[in-house]
């Protein structure tokens, strides 16, 4: 297979639609005053020896703005579960009744929120040095293609090429400020 110009951009932009993709994974497991159900996503339970996703073994659910309510499917893994919310580092406390785990999510401090703050711009900093990760491979590629003398790109389509990729980059790290933002905003509103 050949590699064009255009093959080398499209790779980039998917590689880059990627690592959006992980940050707004990332992002929604940050916790915001407010109760969501994927702020649980990266909890394992340890359940019949092995370590599975709690979404895999529970039903979650809001049934109020500050409030989770977790439906084991095995009411024998409630003890499980409790335990492994009492590890994660989120500093929830859940509630057992003997048939659901009521999970409290207290209002962030100022503190606190300022914390997920930063988290936050760490996160969207790593993803724009991913993304820009992906514009030098995709420039190497380009340069690496003007000097192939088989595939006959002149100087000025490898500019216009090295031209393309800084957009793309532009845009998905424009893209990354405006999450970020969105993701701040949404932690710093009380």
């Amino acid at each position: 297979m050949t590699t064009t110009v255009d093959t080398i951009i499209t790779e980039a932009k998917k590689r880059m639609k990627t690592s959006m993709e992980t940050l707004r994974k990332e992002l929604a497991t940050v916790r915001t005053g407010r109760a969501n159900p994927s702020i649980l996503d990266t909890i394992q339970v340890e359940y019949y020896g092995a370590h599975m996703p709690l979404n895999q073994i529970a039903g979650i659910s809001v049934p109020e703005p500050s409030m989770l309510m977790i439906q084991p499917f095995d009411k024998g893994a409630m003890k499980a579960i409790e335990t492994a919310i009492l590890k994660s580092e989120l500093g929830l406390n859940p509630g057992n009744d003997g048939n659901v785990i009521r999970l409290p999510i207290p209002m962030l401090t100022e503190e606190r929120r300022k914390e997920l703050t930063k988290v936050v711009n760490r996160m969207g900093e790593e993803i724009k040095t991913a993304i820009r990760n992906v514009r030098r491979d995709a420039n190497d590629d380009i340069k690496k293609l003007e000097k192939n003398k088989d595939a006959h790109l002149s100087e000025d389509a490898a500019k216009t090429a090295l031209d393309d990729i800084q957009k793309v980059t532009d845009q998905f790290i424009k893209e990354v400020e405006e999450t970020v933002k969105h993701k701040d905003a949404e932690i710093l509103k009380v």
